[in-house]
């Protein structure tokens, strides 16, 4: 294991306001040992991108139960533009078969869907920490 856990940023952009999943991930993510972040609802792509690189977070996880997961394509842009592009991105919630591959092809590392464990994201969650952690040592 790594000398620090993974830092995560758990939030929600756009207007969905239902929270209850996302408070429920960063809860057991918590639990797991990893160090959360999480903001309430409603946040702007500029606000998480900001407070992604004030934190120095290893990982993003977007919740969205509407149709908030359409704007994540701009997050990642965002973060490549703002040099947080080695951020990873996962996002849950309702998504249809046909927008989660426009996320994946957006740049987003996994998306998780109702009904997976919370084992198999907190996995997950450690894999591309490291994974992260990895490419900023490689860079440096």
């Amino acid at each position: 294991m790594s000398a620090h856990p993974p830092k995560v940023l758990i939030t929600k952009i756009g207007l969905d306001g239902h929270d209850r999943g996302s408070r429920v991930v960063a809860a057991h993510l918590r639990d797991a040992g990893m160090e959360i972040i999480y903001t309430p609802p409603w946040q702007e792509i500029a606000t998480v991108v900001k407070l992604a690189l004030e934190e120095d977070v290893d990982v993003i996880g977007i919740s969205s139960l509407a149709t908030d997961h359409l704007i994540v394509p701009k997050l990642m842009q965002a973060l490549r533009s703002a040099g947080a592009g080695d951020i990873g991105v996962i996002v849950g919630g309702i998504v249809p078969d046909g927008d989660e591959q426009a996320l994946l092809e957006a740049g987003v590392a996994r998306v998780f869907h109702p009904g997976a464990s919370l084992e198999s994201i907190a996995r997950f969650v450690r894999e591309l920490a490291a994974r992260v952690r990895a490419e900023k040592l490689g860079s440096e």
